[in-house]
């Protein structure tokens, strides 16, 4: 037997209900990446046979983990390990970048990339003068083909005089150029999802979101970035370290 499959044998000896040991030695393996993100999971028989168990077990450990967003169900096509990112709080780093760190296969579909006059909130947050222009970018940040969040971004059309020139990354456009964003603030709020943007996840209506506002600045203290990211709760994990 797989040392994987052994590992997620419940003890029978054990007085916690078997669905639940293998519940949680299966969220152990998952965490510890012995469980690939995206990565297909047997079948209830399989998983039964392979460790002993009942189907109904294999069953309803699978679908708890399904209730914490540890594995997604895939009409016609099974079950998966869902990809997460877990996100530390004190450090700035691009979604691309982030991405790769984590083993998984960044990438962007692009919704608007475009110039325009300025609104209120990016005359404000960016400091520009009445009449202004920024580059406008919108698009969805995909791990491994899924979906992880949808962003907005919007830039002083100065720093970013041609949109379509970005590549897959912005930031390592912006260090391109000699404007890289070095430190920022964020700003996280929850929100129910509006149709367009459940549409764009392939989510519920009104399922609920994280939206992170970011605020960049380069090394001159100036704000060239201002960014609102819709990021689907059971993708996410941020991580915040506390001393006192």
């Amino acid at each position: 037997m797989e040392t994987r499959w052994s590992a997620l044998m419940p003890d029978a000896r054990n007085v916690t209900p078997l669905y639940l040991q293998l519940a949680r030695n299966l969220a152990t393996a998952i965490h510890c990446g012995v469980w690939s993100a995206g990565e297909a999971l047997p079948s209830e028989r399989t998983l039964s046979d392979a460790i002993g168990v009942s189907r109904i077990t294999a069953r309803k450990a699978i679908e708890l983990l399904v209730e914490q967003g540890l594995i997604r169900r895939a009409r016609g096509a099974g079950s998966f390990i869902t990809p997460r990112v877990e996100d530390p709080l004190s450090r700035l780093t691009g979604f691309t970048k982030k991405m790769q760190q984590r083993g998984f296969r960044p990438d962007s579909v692009w919704l608007e990339r475009d110039i325009r006059a300025a609104n209120r909130d990016e005359l404000v947050h960016l400091g520009l003068s009445p009449g202004a222009a920024v580059t406008s970018l919108r698009r969805l940040r995909r791990a491994d083909g899924i979906v992880m969040a949808v962003e907005h971004s919007a830039l002083p059309a100065a720093i970013v005089p041609d949109p379509l020139a970005i590549g897959v990354s912005l930031y390592s456009y912006l260090e391109q150029r000699g404007a890289a964003v070095v430190r920022a603030l964020q700003h996280f709020r929850a929100v129910n999802a509006s149709s367009e943007i459940a549409s764009l996840m392939d989510i519920e209506p009104r399922s609920a979101l994280l939206v992170i506002t970011r605020i960049g600045y380069s090394a001159d203290q100036r704000a060239i970035e201002l960014t609102d990211t819709y990021c689907r709760d059971d993708y996410y994990d941020f991580v915040a370290e506390l001393r006192t």
